[in-house]
């Protein structure tokens, strides 16, 4: 999942109309209550570095709104809460997979008594129960161009029938073959060929489980108008905040920490064992304000009466930190804080967008040699110590390639010249290419607003100068918000794509897809390389289950992106997260994703 380079990962972690609030919470739900019960309600203030570009789940691509729709809606299968690997249990579907023997089908049975928020979309307002037909509806609107699905990649040419449904027209009427609800209660979905991430994809947002009535009803406004069956409602969103309320319908399911994998010598200390064999949601507010600027949540997070939950800024570390290896708090702040420091389940890179023939592919055989030394030259001249340094306080992993460290098929033994910082090595390179200060393209930068997007850009721009680059043929683009630069990436309009990219799934294969050709923009692959021995490879490993064999495929698949010099890469950050003494809390910006506000808690100061 895409997410901001510009942001520091203290925010890993476009206007809306103001969503109405009978409308969303349905006119079956609870009256507002009175001014004394409001002052006693459990509150609980969160922040985010940007505002989601839909709540729609078939377009919720970046990490900002799958934090909402994790909690608005639900999915076939979630992560447990705790547990270290990560292991995946049923949510809405009442067990695990059955799979046969080819691994082309699998047959899922779903909960029963699972139920829908009240809306003003249903009869009389009240939610009605998910069944199989809803899980067939909510995969097959990312095959319907009305919906501008952003997800699609995720089933694209994997189940049967699905891609030639989307071919005759997208008619809901008509039946697909690998999609079948075999009663109310039992979906059968066939594969083209084996597909052992699915599950996985039956657990990410794109997968959320929507009512057709809502989207009838609402039409496009279903962006700011979500109706799911997650732990929370949409009570209120504008372009600065959302409101969520715990959704009444949501299962009776009480936690057991056991199951989801407790471990005191980990996760002690952070209060969790009061939240044991209770229901979530446990508060009756969630208050999620949009704000870019980490000065400005920590500000807000220091006065105690605002936003609970910050990420160390890095201008920060070295007045909140005691030690770095391991992360410690200073005294003062451990007394106040709770502290968790993760290293993230994605990387930082940049891609350089090979539909543009100033840099990338060019018809002219020459000219496409001269333009991958020149970015060649590029990657050589990316400081990325200094980037960890200015932007992540030194804390961040760098290797070479595609293949970041938290997955299995990482590679201790590559070698890191590819992101070694070499200008002297840059420059001889653009002058042996023929490269000189004339006639070196013209780039765009694209950024979001505010001063640490322009640092970043400034920052690029002097190690370009360094190799030779003329910095005023580096121009600035800047867009009103991470939504906006997500879509000028999907357009294909930027040379030079600098993101992030946020695992969706623990395998290795969820990176490598971001350079597999079929999926150019407006899919994954934003930098829309093609390299046919780059795409057979990524279709042969496609099929096979975990194995040293499929581990030397990819291996091989990340040497030709470095080989080809198709993207500066890469840094894995460090995140260090603090949040109220008085919240029970333990915050993932990896798989569990958003889902860990499921279980957030506060409590009063009698308990503490």
């Amino acid at each position: 999942m895409f997410v901001s380079a510009t942001t520091p990962f203290s925010k890993i972690l476009c206007w809306f109309a103001t969503a109405c609030l009978c409308v969303v919470a349905g006119c079956g739900g609870p009256a507002e209550n009175s001014s004394a019960q409001r002052a006693a309600d459990k509150v609980f203030h969160y922040s985010l570095g940007s505002a989601p570009n839909s709540l729609d789940p078939v377009r919720a691509s970046t990490l900002y709104a799958n934090q909402l729709v994790e909690n608005i809606f639900d999915t076939l299968y979630r992560y447990k809460f705790l547990k270290r690997p990560f292991e995946l249990t049923p949510s809405l579907a009442a067990a695990m997979p059955t799979v046969s023997a080819d691994g082309l089908i699998y047959t899922i049975p779903l909960q029963r008594g699972m139920y829908f928020a009240d809306s003003a979309v249903f009869p009389e307002g009240v939610g009605r129960e998910i069944v199989a037909s809803d899980v067939i509806y909510s995969l097959l609107r990312h095959f319907d161009p009305v919906s501008r699905s952003a997800g699609a990649w995720l089933w694209q040419g994997r189940i049967v029938g699905l891609d030639e449904w989307k071919a005759a027209g997208s008619d809901y009427l008509q039946p697909v073959a690998g999609l079948h609800a075999i009663d109310d209660y039992t979906i059968e979905i066939q594969l083209i060929r084996p597909y052992p991430q699915l599950v996985y994809t039956l657990a990410m947002g794109f997968s959320s489980v929507v009512p057709f009535e809502a989207i009838e009803w609402f039409g496009r406004e279903f962006s700011v108008n979500p109706v799911g069956s997650g732990p929370y409602r949409l009570a209120n969103f504008n372009s600065s905040k959302a409101i969520l309320v715990p959704n009444e319908n949501f299962r009776r399911e009480p936690v057991d920490l056991t199951f989801e994998g407790y471990d005191p010598a980990m996760q002690g200390g952070y209060g969790l064992e009061v939240i044991d064999g209770r229901t979530p949601p446990f508060i009756d507010r969630l208050e999620i304000s949009f704000v870019k600027e980490s000065s400005a949540v920590w500000s807000s997070f220091n006065k105690g009466s605002e936003i609970q939950y910050a990420s160390l800024p890095n201008e920060q570390v070295e007045r909140v930190l005691k030690s770095k290896i391991p992360v410690l708090l200073k005294d003062d702040y451990a007394q106040k804080y709770h502290m968790r420091s993760t290293l993230e389940a994605g990387f930082v890179y940049s891609a350089f967008n090979m539909d543009f023939p100033e840099i990338g592919y060019n018809e002219d055989p020459q000219r496409n040699r001269r333009n991958k030394a020149l970015r060649c030259a590029m990657i050589s001249g990316t400081d990325w110590q200094a980037r960890n340094d200015s932007w992540y306080s030194g804390l961040g992993i760098i290797f070479p390639g595609i293949i970041p460290p938290m997955v299995p098929e990482y590679d201790l033994e590559l070698s890191h010249e590819s992101v070694s910082y070499d200008p002297a090595a840059a420059r001889e390179l653009l002058i042996a290419n023929g490269w000189t200060a004339e006639n070196l393209p013209e780039l765009t930068y694209g950024a979001t607003p505010g001063p640490t997007s322009r640092l970043f850009y400034e920052q690029f721009r002097a190690w370009m100068k360094r190799i030779g680059y003329p910095p005023d043929k580096i121009t600035l683009k800047t867009y009103a918000t991470f939504g906006d630069i997500s879509k000028a990436w999907g357009n294909s309009e930027l040379p030079y794509v600098s993101s992030a990219w946020g695992l969706d799934y623990p395998d290795a294969e969820n990176t490598l897809q971001l350079f597999y050709g079929p999926n150019r923009t407006p899919g994954s692959n934003k930098g829309n390389y093609s390299n046919p021995e780059y795409d057979r490879m990524f279709r042969e490993a496609q099929v096979m289950l975990p194995s040293p064999e499929r581990t030397t495929l990819y291996r091989k698949m990340n040497q030709l992106i470095i080989d080809d010099c198709a993207a500066a890469t890469g840094l894995a950050r460090v995140g260090i997260s603090m949040w109220h003494k008085n919240i029970v809390f333990y915050p993932e910006r990896s798989f569990v994703g958003g889902r860990a506000l499921w279980y957030v808690d506060v409590l009063d100061e009698a308990s503490l």
